[in-house]
């Protein structure tokens, strides 16, 4: 009882002035902080939305529709594969979420069946003796695509926000297919909506300038061809006819600047080396040519041709603004959403209602430790003392450990440290009313205190686990405002265990070695 390894009473010192060290920040300003030397800490616990105020929103990822897209582009490869294999077919489209044609002859579905399922592994192909045929995803196929989506939306969003100099962010998966988006500080949220929102898919695509638009729009489209419409003061036609394949896509550019062409605002972008290979040859080709530069499919410019454009840079002029063209910038540099996103939930929390949670949460969490400490000491006299010491600073373990990972807090934070600091005095209620037994049992001082330690860590331990375990099913399978209870609750767990019983043991051992009592006063 009496022995303390050096090495541990200095990793203990050590651990317990870190975490001061650690937690000082916050009680600074983010100004008065930056005037300090590199070396010193720096990270502050950040305030969750319902703290600080600011928006929040709920996104669905609309899965269906990038599916379609995704069959939509399939059907050329279905329709060059049918070709090359001289095998003849009809009423070739996309339906929902499957792939419909129909086999000519009768004797060559199996032939069809062998060639269509080379196309992608992914798709199931299922063609009935009356040669009606139908392609579709297999369900694990499903599943994974969705999920990928989910978290390649995540990142992208999280690309965009960052570009707008919001400071952290919350955006997080929210089941199979939601997406939370919280921004700490921003009352107003309808620019950085629109940045969100819009899918931004850029490709380059030529214009078949041997087909009509208007014979296009009544129904005789040429195989390989599509109408899409101009955008908003794009000028020239009100739509076009370009070919569905295309040529290259915003996947392939490196870079996206707005600049100015002639004093009018426009956005210069660069391909990596192998998009400007393929713009190169494209080009090179279709000298005097237009070809359309379709965002979200609408054509924002068609220019013609004028020469081979080989150096992979370029320029996009669409009759910008200055915001305009800025956005559009920052949406092609950030890359496109895999499948649009729909605002299922929007609400903002106003800075004055978060000042109001910070006063009430602050004001519970005062209340309540001050009223465990007056019980420790009432209670247990100079080891009550002990007990509220390790308590300080296992709030500071906490609070400096939650400013290193970074971490969110939130009002249900405020409440799992507040339970955190109830936990924490209960296992030196549990240690000091075991000393008490062991007193009443005619035991020495030293035996008493030895025996109150061990045998009650085995409780401590136990409820220590099965409440960490139940904080690690809570962050699993919760979000929001459960994984930030989650989150200070577990840390407060880990925190509570070194200081209730290492922290408050090395101030017992401390006090025996100088004052060495005849009875313990508790």
């Amino acid at each position: 009882m009496l022995y303390f390894a050096r090495w541990k009473v200095l990793l203990i010192v050590g651990v317990c002035a870190l975490g001061v060290l650690l937690s000082l920040p916050n009680l600074f300003s983010r100004s008065f902080l930056a005037g300090l030397p590199r070396f010193l800490p720096h990270k502050q616990v950040a305030l969750g939305l319902d703290l600080r105020g600011g928006s929040y929103m709920l996104l669905k990822v609309d899965f269906a529709q990038e599916q379609h897209e995704e069959l939509r582009s399939t059907i050329n490869r279905v329709r060059n594969a049918l070709l090359d294999a001289n095998i003849g077919y009809t009423g070739l489209k996309v339906a929902g979420e499957e792939i419909h044609f129909k086999i000519r002859q009768a004797g060559r579905i199996d032939g069809a069946q062998a060639v269509l399922r080379k196309i992608d592994p992914e798709l199931q192909v299922t063609i009935k003796s009356d040669g009606e045929g139908m392609m579709r995803y297999n369900p694990v196929a499903i599943r994974s695509r969705r999920l990928q989506a989910v978290s390649q939306s995540i990142e992208i969003i999280r690309r965009r926000i960052d570009e707008t100099g919001v400071k952290e962010p919350t955006i997080e998966r929210q089941g199979e297919d939601r997406i939370l988006v919280e921004l700490p500080g921003i009352g107003n949220p309808e620019h950085i909506k629109k940045l969100i929102g819009r899918t931004a898919k850029l490709t380059f695509q030529l214009v078949d300038t041997g087909a009509s638009l208007a014979s296009a729009q009544a129904g005789n489209l040429p195989a390989g061809d599509e109408v899409l419409p101009a955008a908003a003061g794009a000028g020239g036609e009100s739509a076009y006819v370009v070919r569905r394949r295309v040529v290259v896509g915003g996947g392939q550019l490196v870079d996206a600047q707005a600049t100015f062409q002639n004093n009018e605002p426009v956005v210069s972008f660069r391909f990596n080396s192998l998009g400007a290979r393929r713009f190169g040859d494209v080009t090179r080709e279709n000298v005097g040519k237009p070809f359309a530069i379709v965002l979200d499919n609408k054509v924002i410019s068609a220019p013609v041709i004028r020469e081979p454009i080989l150096g992979g840079s370029g320029i996009i002029s669409g009759n910008f603004t200055v915001r305009s063209a800025s956005d559009l910038a920052l949406l092609l540099r950030a890359g496109a959403l895999p499948a649009p996103l729909t605002t299922l939930e929007e609400r903002s929390v106003g800075p004055s209602l978060g000042a109001d949670s910070i006063h009430a949460g602050a004001l519970a969490s005062i209340v309540g430790v001050t009223l465990v400490v007056v019980f420790m000491f009432l209670f247990y006299g100079l080891f009550g003392l002990f007990a509220d010491i390790a308590l300080f600073f296992n709030l500071c373990l906490m609070v400096g450990t939650l400013s290193v990972l970074g971490a969110t807090l939130t009002l249900p934070g405020i409440a799992g440290i507040a339970l955190t600091m109830g936990m924490a005095v209960d296992a030196n209620v549990l240690i000091y009313e075991r000393i008490r037994e062991e007193l009443r049992a005619g035991r020495s001082t030293l035996s008493a205190l030895d025996a109150g330690f061990k045998r009650a860590f085995g409780t401590i331990f136990d409820s220590h686990f099965t409440t960490l375990v139940a904080g690690g099913l809570m962050f699993w399978l919760g979000s929001g405002p459960v994984r930030g209870f989650a989150v200070t609750l577990s840390i407060g767990v880990l925190t509570s265990l070194f200081s209730a019983i290492l922290v408050t043991r090395l101030q017992i051992v401390t006090w025996l070695r100088q004052t060495k009592p005849k009875e313990i006063p508790i």
